[in-house]
């Protein structure tokens, strides 16, 4: 039996991250290498942590023998900014290549981007959110109001996947479901809107390629703000990640309300590698998250968006 388009895209996905130096080796100096058993770090692990850089060292190995690729070796991986910015645009690009296989499940006219602006409006341009952007307008202009509000309400995701609304000869296309009698508020219909057609908010996703200090706790701070900011319908809130160590992933995914799941880039990889070095706490930690719905597999991803 072949791969699936899913299973294919995901080898994918570990190639461009190794081509492009998200994922890469860097040389540890002599005395952590002799203390951590190993010679190189992978660029997702913290070269402070032991359980860090043999879990992660591990990892990185098992996806090269996956891909066949090679993560580059250089004196240091690529700078913070840049390279979270890479991680955001190879996700958005896996999701789209593996979401829009599944157009018989869920049609419709679907966009999947990284989002570059992260200025306040950014999540204005969104049906469920387009008061936002007034709303930040009058705070320009009134510092009271500014000083009242704050930033609190902005939010501006990594990546988004959106839909479009449908023209009434679409949703007409089988058989007369609108006409000008009813249904004059619904999101879907294009129809509605007076000016421009905004684009629903379909899912609101959050690439954080490692959890180190508070990055669990902004996570969970933009969550909420999506779901107490919205008019209508809350879009799926999702985290995507390449951290190794249990317990920092489980600093977001345990609990519940914030975000629809976590995402691990290579779940199935890690939870080999837990069972392969005996790290029986980690791993009963993994499998809590996991029998528990809160931590998938990256591949989990496009076909949970489907619903």
């Amino acid at each position: 039996m072949s791969n699936g388009l899913i299973t294919n895209a995901r080898v994918k996905f570990y190639t461009q991250l190794m081509e492009q130096g998200v994922l890469s080796w860097s040389p540890l100096p002599q005395s952590s290498a002799n203390k951590f058993g190993v010679s190189n770090v992978p660029s997702n692990a913290d070269s402070s942590q032991r359980l860090s850089v043999r879990v992660a060292h591990s990892m990185l190995k098992k996806l090269e023998a996956l891909t066949g690729a090679k993560a580059a070796t250089g004196k240091s991986k690529l700078a913070g900014q840049t390279l979270g910015n890479v991680f955001e645009d190879l996700c958005a690009q896996y999701i789209e290549n593996s979401f829009k296989t599944l157009s018989h499940l869920r049609p419709g006219t679907w966009s999947v981007r990284q989002v570059k602006s992260r200025s306040a409006n950014a999540i204005g341009d969104f049906e469920q959110y387009q008061h936002l952007s007034e709303l930040t307008r009058l705070a320009k202009e009134n510092d009271e109001l500014r000083s009242f509000l704050g930033e609190g309400y902005t939010v501006a995701p990594d990546v988004v996947v959106t839909r479009l609304p449908e023209p009434d000869e679409v949703i007409n296309s089988q058989a007369t479901v609108v006409d000008e009698i009813t249904s004059k508020a619904a999101a879907l219909r294009a129809s509605i809107y007076a000016g421009a057609v905004p684009e629903i908010l379909h899912a609101s996703i959050s690439c954080k390629f490692t959890m180190r200090s508070d990055r669990s706790q902004n996570t969970r701070t933009e969550a909420l703000n999506l779901l107490r900011s919205r008019k209508g319908r809350a879009p799926h809130i999702i985290s995507i990640t390449s951290e190794p160590t249990p317990s920092r992933l489980a600093s977001l995914a345990l609990g519940t309300g914030d975000l629809d799941c976590v995402y691990h880039f290579a779940l199935y990889e890690l939870k080999e590698t837990l069972e392969e070095l005996e790290l029986e706490d980690a791993l009963e930690l993994l499998n809590t998250m996991i029998s528990g719905k809160r931590l998938k597999d990256i591949s989990d991803l496009p076909l949970d968006l489907a619903v």
